[in-house]
């Protein structure tokens, strides 16, 4: 989808880098096993955040050495298949397939057609996964259906299309019984889906007004979104908090210092590349 949400690598201790190194290659075996080879390529940095988040307190998943095919001739370290992991699994697939099929949407016939050419490769996998996960399918869609028609009415409001997508992040947190830590996760992830949202439309904001597609930061300030960069970043920041916030209510535990790096130096490292325009160029870093 996007991959903004990643940790600071280099503030991370050593075993904390492996350790999220272990959940990224355990989150790309559970979609190979749950959905399919092709389903590997939906594989992103946000959906291991979302699989740390939704791990149980306390409860890391245990590690074992594989084989992937990526690295036939070494065993690499990954996290064993745990709910958390398939669940972040069948929902990047979900994600990843809806996205397709809103991009087929809004483009013509051979603006779409790769986008059509993807969404029909990943349909399988789409399939086994809203089989498992059927009321997260009709929220996404739900979502980008709502999502689309902000787009259709040119809304000028940053706030509507950024709530429409947050609330599609939000509804990937299932229900654990825990009231107190269903309700932090659920705002959490809110926030950080709101975050995503405005973020990547100021990284689209060049593109967007050349092809003269839709971007919400556009249509807020007028034309003049560059000017007004530090409005942005007050609403950018005041995500941030408020996920921060959150999380802080109810830790994990488990993977509390790699969540931790993610939320207080990680989005901040990502926003200022994405701001400065240094993210398309340096999508690596430390």
């Amino acid at each position: 989808m996007f991959g903004y949400v990643r940790p600071l690598t280099g503030e991370l201790r050593v075993r904390e880098l492996e350790d999220y190194k272990a959940v990224y290659c355990g989150l790309c075996r559970s979609l190979g096993k749950g959905c399919g080879l092709l389903a590997r390529l939906t594989l992103n940095y946000d959906f291991v955040f979302l699989a740390m988040a939704l791990t149980p307190e306390a409860k890391p998943c245990a590690m074992e050495r594989r084989f992937c095919p990526l690295h036939p001739f070494s065993r690499r370290r990954m996290c064993c298949q745990t709910p958390a992991l398939d669940t972040a699994a069948r929902e990047g697939v979900i994600l990843s397939y809806q996205k397709l099929r809103d991009d087929v949407a809004d483009s013509g016939f051979w603006r779409g057609l790769p986008a059509r050419l993807a969404a029909r490769c990943l349909k399988p996998a789409y399939r086994r996964a809203a089989k498992a996960q059927p009321e997260f399918d009709r929220q996404v869609a739900d979502c980008l259906e709502r999502l689309r028609r902000l787009e259709g009415e040119n809304c000028p409001s940053m706030d509507r299309p950024a709530d429409a997508f947050a609330q599609l992040l939000q509804a990937a947190a299932p229900e654990t019984g825990s009231p107190g830590r269903d309700r932090a996760m659920a705002q959490m992830l809110y926030h950080v889906g709101r975050w995503i949202y405005l973020v990547d439309a100021w990284d689209d904001l060049p593109g967007d007004i050349e092809k003269g597609n839709y971007n919400p930061l556009n249509l807020r300030f007028q034309g003049r979104a560059e000017e007004h960069i530090q409005d942005v970043r007050v609403t950018l920041l005041h995500s941030r908090n408020l996920a921060a916030s959150a999380y802080e209510l109810e830790k994990t535990g488990a993977w509390d210092g790699v969540l931790s790096n993610i939320l207080y130096l990680g989005l901040p490292a990502v926003e200022e590349m994405v701001l400065s325009r240094q993210w398309r160029r340096r999508r690596w870093y430390q």
